[in-house]
C-alpha cells in the first residue's frame, strides 16, 4: 500500500481534519505497537509499511515491554495529547490500516504475540 492510501484510509477512519494530523497519530500508534513487539517482528512489519510511516517502528534493539492494552492506549494517549477513548479511535483507525496494508500471515504473526484484548483494534474479533 501506498503511502497516500494508507494515510487516506486513516484519516477516513480517524475522523482527522487534515494530514498533518493523520501523520502524527500514525506515527505515534506504530511507535508505541514497537515497543510492545519484539524488534523482528517491528522490522517485519516495517518492511511492508510505506517510507517514512516504516521509521516509527525501528527503535532501538531490546525485549518488547509486555504491557496490555490498557496501557497501550494510555502510551498512545500521552504520545497524541489525547483522552484514553479518542486514543482508542486512533489506534483502531491506524491499526486496522496496518490489517490491510500488510500481508494476512504478517498480521497474523504480530497478533499471536499480542494479548486477545487487542483483536478488535485491529479490526479483528479475535487474534486468531
Amino acid at each position: 500500500m501506498r503511502l497516500e492510501e494508507f494515510l487516506a484510509r486513516v484519516q477516513d477512519r480517524g475522523e482527522y481534519h487534515n494530514r498533518e494530523e493523520t501523520e502524527h497519530v500514525s506515527t505515534a500508534v506504530l511507535g508505541v505497537l514497537a515497543s510492545r513487539v519484539t524488534p523482528e517482528e517491528a522490522a517485519d512489519l516495517a518492511a511492508q509499511l510505506p517510507a517514512p510511516l516504516d521509521e516509527a517502528l525501528h527503535l532501538e534493539p531490546g525485549g518488547p515491554d509486555p504491557f496490555d492494552r490498557e496501557e497501550f492506549l494510555s502510551r498512545v494517549a500521552r504520545q497524541t495529547g489525547a483522552r484514553p477513548r479518542t486514543a482508542e479511535w486512533d489506534a483502531s483507525a491506524v491499526l486496522s490500516t496496518v490489517a490491510d496494508a500488510a500481508s494476512g500471515r504478517q498480521v497474523d504473526h504480530l497478533l499471536s504475540q499480542l494479548p486477545e484484548s487487542y483483536a478488535e483494534l485491529f479490526g479483528r474479533p479475535t487474534l486468531s
